[in-house]
């Protein structure tokens, strides 16, 4: 059947063109009868193939082995049918379309064209003419009218159309509404065809209006006369009817040329149309036999295509049907067979390998997460190839930093990394200050070689831990020792040395005479002296000896509002803005302290703003200082802002005693005022305040958490001593 359909194809076509051709001597039933047989072999060969092609696209979409390969074999034969039946029809149609192109060349065009252009210009000649005469005559009308020349607008009308050489058919004077005020000569009433008034209404002073009145052959002008209020010149010229004529026949030439030019596409559609006829004969044949070789050749493939996908599933324990023969087919089933033994042994081992590798794996991972210090790997040329999650945590990293230099990504270990890579040594260490976030740590950097067991660079582990707390507490430790040094050493001589000047002041000061304004004012710069240096040495004992809080219960609110009205009635240059909730926030606190605290973090904002006043304010600076206070529950947060100086960028360090941005502090307060608020269990935070409401320039902000409840205030306090 197979062979039968494909051989009755070119039959039928064959037939079809004999048909249509030689065998066609003016009757149609022939031809109506091969042209069913046509139909209904398209059709019955179409149905055929659409239900196999249905087989296929289901095969396939159940990912059926082989059907790729029957599909892909299809439409092969499918394109080799198409390509050369496509380009004989193609080929066709420019044949035909070659043929007829003599009846539309570019000589009928342009003899057609000329003909046109020709009446066109006739038209064109008698618009021109007739636009040119038209304002000649109202140009001589309107000199005779403003030159005083006594005669009438009909006898001006007439001596106008006597001097155009041409001729005018009739000369008029109307107005606005079309009404005759004067006629020329052979101007009669019964010729007069009024023009209307969107046509009197597009003339002016200088612009011709134009009337072609085809049906009596004449031109018609009219346009406005400048020495007059109310009067039109409308002028008339007979012109060529024959002339016109041709150019109405021309149009219509034209108009018919065009349309059969039209037509040409609809004959090479209908012929086109048949070639498409018979190719689809052709590549239906075509494909039906392609189906039936495919499926012939694809048995085996498929075969093995799916063993193919048994084993890319994991099961290596698959085999193929080995065909007798020695062709290439059967031969690829027994190598196939072959290397899925072979692959067997070889994953098993591979298996066993990996086993070991995973579990090592998970072990360096497990140890390097878990361990607190950070640690990265780098491989020879210096880039990062591993991180732990301690050293993202401390270096603030990003997962995209990992494939950059470490020079790149931390520029502060460049110099370290430098002098391990250029010196002999494997190892080197180094405190190296980093800053993140707006604060600086200090990391104890270890950087040291790695290499394989024969010798040769591998890469290089760098491994850090963050000492800033270590640091910082060493540094108030040895402050501490400092201050109890200095205010046990300078304090006992304070006394004596204040009341000797005193008593100097009193014994000698009557003795002198005309010198005791100067003894005077010697002894009192000794007794200011020793007062400044009396404050230092409070501020140094408080520092070195800060006493224990005796906690009761205290309003946390009335504290802060009391801190706020002081330093407000002390500091009525700074707009002081408070926000503090009306319910009582009770908290079990050393309200002195707390008090001084807040006192001391209110005072610095103002002097922070009068630093940068010093320094050079911003234009529209309004000095602010801007006290929150509010409570989750459990704690009590306290914010302080000011839009003064700022802070600096080693933040971190203006909690170290004796570290200062202003020229007359004594860089204690900020140490004393975090030592009161880690006694009562809370922290202290410094960083960037927000920018306020029409303001553009943002200081600094302190953040106070303190807890509410007693039982909090016990824990944190154990958390410290731990």
């Amino acid at each position: 059947m197979t062979f039968g359909l494909v051989v009755l194809g070119p039959l039928l076509a064959l037939a079809t063109y004999l048909a249509l051709g030689p065998l066609d001597q003016g009757s149609t039933d022939t031809l109506r009868l091969i042209l069913l047989l046509d139909l209904i072999y398209i059709l019955f060969v179409a149905a055929l193939v659409l239900s196999q092609v249905a087989r296929l696209v289901l095969a396939r979409r159940a990912k059926s082995a082989g059907s790729r390969l029957h599909l892909r074999l299809t439409g092969v034969f499918a394109l080799m049918a198409l390509i050369p039946t496509v380009s004989v029809a193609v080929f066709a149609v420019l044949t035909i379309n070659v043929g007829i192109e003599g009846w539309f060349s570019e000589r009928v065009r342009e003899v057609v064209g000329n003909s046109l252009l020709a009446a066109e210009a006739y038209a064109e000649e008698e618009r021109a003419g007739l636009r040119e005469d038209a304002l000649s005559l109202a140009r001589s009308i309107d000199r005779a009218r403003r030159g005083g020349i006594e005669l009438s607008d009909s006898e001006l009308l007439g001596e106008g159309q006597r001097q155009i050489q041409r001729g005018l058919r009739e000369a008029y004077m109307i107005d606005a509404t079309a009404e005759i005020r004067a006629r020329g000569d052979r101007s009669y009433l019964f010729d007069y065809d009024a023009p209307t008034p969107a046509q009197i209404a597009s003339a002016s002073d200088t612009q011709v209006r134009i009337i072609e009145d085809w049906a009596n052959n004449e031109f018609r002008a009219i346009i406005r006369l400048t020495s007059f209020v109310d009067r039109f010149l409308y002028i008339s010229r007979e012109v060529d009817g024959e002339i016109l004529s041709l150019l109405e026949d021309t149009q219509e030439t034209i108009r018919l040329y065009q349309q059969l030019e039209s037509e040409r596409g609809k004959i090479l559609f209908d012929f086109g149309l048949l070639y498409l006829a018979f190719a689809v004969i052709i590549i239906l044949a075509a494909v039906w036999l392609g189906l039936w070789f495919a499926e012939r050749l694809s048995g085996p493939i498929g075969r093995l295509t799916g063993a193919a996908q048994q084993v890319g599933g994991g099961d290596l324990d698959v085999h193929v049907r080995e065909d007798d023969g020695d062709d290439e087919i059967a031969e690829l089933g027994k190598y196939f067979n072959q290397m899925t033994r072979q692959l067997k042994g070889q994953r098993n081992t591979l298996l066993d390998n990996t086993r070991q590798i995973e579990r090592r794996r998970r072990l360096f991972d497990s140890v390097l997460s878990s361990v607190t210090s950070g640690v990265v790997g780098l491989d020879p040329e210096g880039r990062v190839t591993f991180v732990n999650r301690s050293a993202m945590r401390l270096l603030d990293w990003e997962e995209d930093q990992q494939s950059l230099a470490l020079t790149v990504a931390v520029p502060e270990f460049g110099p370290l990394y430098e002098t391990l890579t250029t010196t002999a040594t494997e190892a080197t260490q180094q405190e190296i200050k980093v800053s993140r976030q707006g604060s600086m740590e200090n990391l104890l950097v270890r950087m040291a070689t790695r290499r394989t067991d024969d010798g040769r660079l591998e890469g290089y582990v760098v491994a850090f831990d963050d000492v800033t707390d270590l640091v910082s507490a060493q540094r108030m430790a040895a402050w501490g020792d400092v201050a109890r040094r200095i205010a046990h050493e300078i304090k006992n001589p304070l006394t004596p040395i204040q009341l000797s000047a005193e008593r100097i002041k009193r014994k000698f000061g009557p003795k002198l005479g005309a010198d005791s304004d100067s003894l005077e004012q010697l002894t009192g710069v000794i007794i200011r002296q020793t007062g400044d240096l009396r404050r230092i040495v409070d501020e140094f004992s408080k520092f070195a000896r800060m006493p224990e809080p005796e906690r009761r219960a205290q309003d946390l609110k009335q504290l802060v509002r009391d801190a706020v009205l002081l330093q407000k009635t002390g500091r009525p240059d700074i707009k002081l803005i408070s926000d503090v909730p009306d319910a009582e926030l009770p908290a079990l606190i050393d309200g002195t302290m707390i008090t001084q605290a807040l006192t001391n973090l209110i005072k610095n904002a103002g002097e922070a703003i009068d630093t940068l006043k010093t320094d050079g304010a911003p234009d529209g600076l309004e000095p602010q200082v801007h006290v929150h206070l509010h409570s989750d529950g459990v704690l009590a947060h306290i914010t302080i802002a000011d839009n003064g100086i700022g802070l600096p960028e080693d933040r971190a360090r203006l909690f170290e005693p004796y570290v200062t941005t202003r020229s007359e502090g004594t860089g204690l307060g900020l140490p004393i005022v975090k030592k009161i608020i880690e006694e009562h269990g809370g922290s202290l935070t410094l960083m960037d305040a927000p920018v306020f409401e029409g303001q553009n320039h943002f200081g600094a902000m302190a953040v106070i958490t303190l807890p509410l409840g007693i039982d909090n205030i016990t824990g944190n306090e154990e958390k410290n001593h731990e």
